[in-house]
């Protein structure tokens, strides 16, 4: 339906899902070959700025969390600290949404700084107040390394036993959300009525529940807000 309201309207046109990567290639085919692109925010690392949501994101927290939750019954039953990773290479957006709504006892994220010293010294604490089983989320891109490594610094601070679980590539498939569907039908018909205005070389995103447009430009080289506020929360909970 939208390749035809296109070509009826005789304007020639891409439409192209994805993230940063995939941005600056069609803002060359605009600069290069003059091509009308619209960009629509598909990653699931949710770090495009211009949009609140990307597309694929609520899916990928919602499988993480699933996977959590099973992991915490075993933490619990068994005694258990558990480190596990999250993708996030350079945000940690997806971290943060399944550590809070997960109930981790701590989240790594590449925005925040926190040493394997401070990672012991909170894991000691709640042995101390009689906890018996933690979760740590962890991003892939924090800087103390991924949840492999840092298992492993945190072992050498004292006799802390651990396990590691690495979602990986799990958080990239499965079953679409119906936030997801809904976020991937407003903003594709968004997109084509961009085109069909002339607007290009823009994403289309959702901010505030408005549907908005950002210069392809802005979606790499701004940096999207991390919510510091809730990363707070998340260690008042655990607390």
């Amino acid at each position: 339906m939208a390749a035809e309201q296109l070509r009826k309207a005789g304007i020639e046109g891409l439409v192209t899902i994805g993230g940063e990567g995939t941005f600056q290639g069609a803002h060359k085919l605009w600069l290069e070959h003059n091509v009308a692109v619209i960009g629509v925010p598909g990653t699931i690392d949710n770090d495009l700025y211009g949009t609140d949501a990307t597309i694929g994101y609520d899916t990928a927290v919602n499988t993480a969390l699933d996977a959590i939750d099973r992991i915490r019954d075993t933490a619990t039953s068994h005694d258990r600290l558990f480190f596990v990773e999250v993708m996030g290479r350079r945000a940690g957006f997806i971290a943060l949404a399944v550590g809070v709504a997960g109930g981790a006892e701590m989240i790594l994220v590449p925005e925040m700084a926190v040493s394997c010293q401070q990672i012991y010294d909170t894991i000691a604490a709640g042995v101390r107040r009689g906890k018996t089983s933690s979760i740590i989320v962890v991003a892939e891109g924090d800087e103390e390394g991924g949840a492999l490594q840092i298992a492993r610094r945190v072992s050498e601070l004292g006799p802390i036993e651990s396990r590691v679980t690495i979602l990986g590539h799990v958080q990239r498939g499965g079953r679409p959300t119906a936030f997801d569907r809904m976020l991937a039908s407003e903003l594709g018909a968004a997109a084509v009525q961009a085109l069909l205005e002339g607007d290009c070389d823009k994403m289309v995103g959702r901010v505030n529940k408005e549907i908005v447009r950002t210069p392809l430009v802005d979606t790499w080289e701004k940096r999207k807000e991390f919510s510091f506020r809730l990363h707070e929360l998340a260690q008042v909970l655990a607390s």
